[in-house]
């Protein structure tokens, strides 16, 4: 069997190979920025995410051998999500090929396998990629891979930028850690504070969910806030702002892994036409996609909003289209929408919505929106 320090640098080396551009090791100690973790959640700043703040989960990510007792080492990993610095395509970057929670499990699940055999023993191993209860940002910061940002991404000075994804393997097995990252490279630069359309960045190097556009058109699940929506602009699914204007991300990864390449029809070339998707369409067109996770009402809910801020005429085909949905969620915001684009059409829609409309909240919206139009 090799030295720790050779099994290390072979298991890296791995890594390397299965796309992982990022690796460093670290202890399974408690990571130092649990106080901060805690006293976010009880600002509420989690938002709707429940299951962040559950006993069970603050025990958990407070010591990562709580998850796994066995634990010796973690193995942090970072992949590149994106070939350079993306336009705004409404579509967040990592969301724009195929779903990362479907590819990197197996290929971890490989690197697993691969230092079994290395090895000849059964290491235990536990991996995640954004699913298990771990400050992963902190412990990659930890495993030496880069610094967190004000913006509270991890921000990789090794021509990354912030561009890539994380996951991590916890392993029964103990490895030489590497230094962790102590630069702060950040500066008195602000152009992330600066740029965020709601605001939602805090000091402390962490946010307000309740506010960030990427949590009001994914993980929400209910109505997009009033103030909110004309701040969301183009943005469909996720949000890029604080990374776009990012300086470190002028020298993003040259090369993305080819399961990350942008899939046809994301983003949608015609909004509008998006109404029209079933169910059924809708499963089949985001099927492996990060964007099904919205589920098929959120993206039509956030969709509308779009069309809404864009306030062009050519998207209200469209949302009278929703303005008949099945889901009162997509039914609310589309008229909204109309009452934000205005004129003869939008309010003759909202006029013979109104008379055949059961649901109350619906009825409240459409009431604003005619009372913006004068009618």
């Amino acid at each position: 069997m090799p030295s720790p320090q050779e099994l290390k640098e072979k298991l890296i080396a791995k890594a390397h190979e299965l796309g992982f551009v990022l690796a460093g090791i670290t202890t399974p100690d408690p990571t130092e920025s649990y106080p901060r973790f805690e006293s976010w959640i009880s600002a509420g700043y989690h938002a709707g995410m429940d299951w962040m703040a559950s006993e069970h989960s603050l025990e958990r990510r407070n010591d990562p051998q709580k998850i796994m007792p066995a634990c010796q080492s973690i193995l942090m990993l970072g992949i590149p999500c994106l070939p350079s610095r993306p336009e705004n395509s409404g579509i967040a970057a990592y969301a724009l090929g195929d779903d990362y929670h479907d590819i990197l499990p197996r290929r971890l699940e490989a690197l697993s396998r691969w230092l079994n055999e290395i090895t000849g023993e059964e290491i235990s191993s536990r991996w995640y990629t954004d699913t298990g209860p771990l400050l992963e940002r902190d412990l990659a910061r930890r495993a030496g891979l880069g610094w967190i940002g004000k913006n509270s991404m991890l921000i990789s000075p090794d021509g990354g930028g912030s561009y890539f994804l994380l996951a991590e393997i916890l392993l029964g097995i103990a490895l030489p850690p590497d230094t962790p990252f102590a630069a702060d490279h950040c500066g008195s630069c602000t152009r992330c504070l600066d740029a965020c359309p709601t605001g939602c960045i805090l000091p402390g190097r962490t946010l307000d969910a309740n506010r960030c556009i990427s949590y009001l058109t994914i993980e929400n699940k209910g109505g997009i806030p009033l103030e909110l929506r004309p701040l969301i602009g183009e943005w469909q699914f996720g949000c890029d702002v604080c990374q776009q204007v990012c300086p470190w991300n002028r020298f993003s990864f040259s090369k993305v892994d080819p399961a990350f390449a942008p899939r046809e029809g994301v983003p949608p070339e015609n909004l509008a036409a998006e109404f029209s998707l079933t169910p059924q369409a809708f499963n089949r067109k985001f099927k492996g996609s990060p964007v099904k996770r919205a589920r098929r009402r959120g993206y039509l809910r956030n969709t509308a909003v779009v069309l809404g801020n864009g306030r062009g005429e050519d998207g209200i085909e469209g949302l009278s289209i929703a303005l008949i949905d099945t889901e009162p969620l997509v039914r609310s915001h589309a008229a909204w929408a109309l009452g934000q684009i205005g004129g003869k059409q939008a309010v003759q829609l909202l006029r013979r919505a109104l008379e055949v409309e059961a649901e109350a909240e619906v009825v409240g919206e459409i009431i604003s929106a005619l009372e913006r139009n004068g009618g």
